[in-house]
């Protein structure tokens, strides 16, 4: 299938399709012409490389992580581990901001009960 045809195929932008492909996600061969080709194969792995990419995945983890995807998708346990620290990684973040909003509250409830809101 043509790129073009991808891109339709898996609502995802060419350009996307290009950057996966020079960053070892999605691969392709080149007709004599130079145009792209890719398999039959090629719209399940785009569609899994954007659910790792919404799980919060960089595409260097994704491209580790794909000897270890199955067919249907999901991700066998050789990198679970992996999965676990950026799981991890997600939670101090949250931790992280919830922490900052609670402050930022604080300075605005301060704000309001020292002046009158000016309409």
């Amino acid at each position: 299938m043509k790129i073009g045809e991808l891109a339709a195929a898996t609502g995802t932008s060419v350009r996307l399709l290009r950057y996966y492909e020079e960053q070892g996600l999605l691969e392709s061969y080149r007709l004599d012409s130079g145009h792209r080709r890719y398999d039959d194969g090629a719209p399940a792995v785009v569609r899994r490389i954007r659910a790792l990419l919404d799980a919060g995945l960089p595409t260097r983890v994704i491209r580790d992580l794909q000897p270890c995807i199955r067919q249907d998708g999901t991700v066998a346990g050789c990198k679970l581990e992996t999965l676990q620290e950026h799981l991890q990684g997600l939670d101090d973040r949250i931790s992280a901001l919830s922490e900052t909003r609670t402050s930022l509250a604080g300075l605005i409830s301060a704000a309001q009960t020292r002046e009158p809101t000016r309409v």
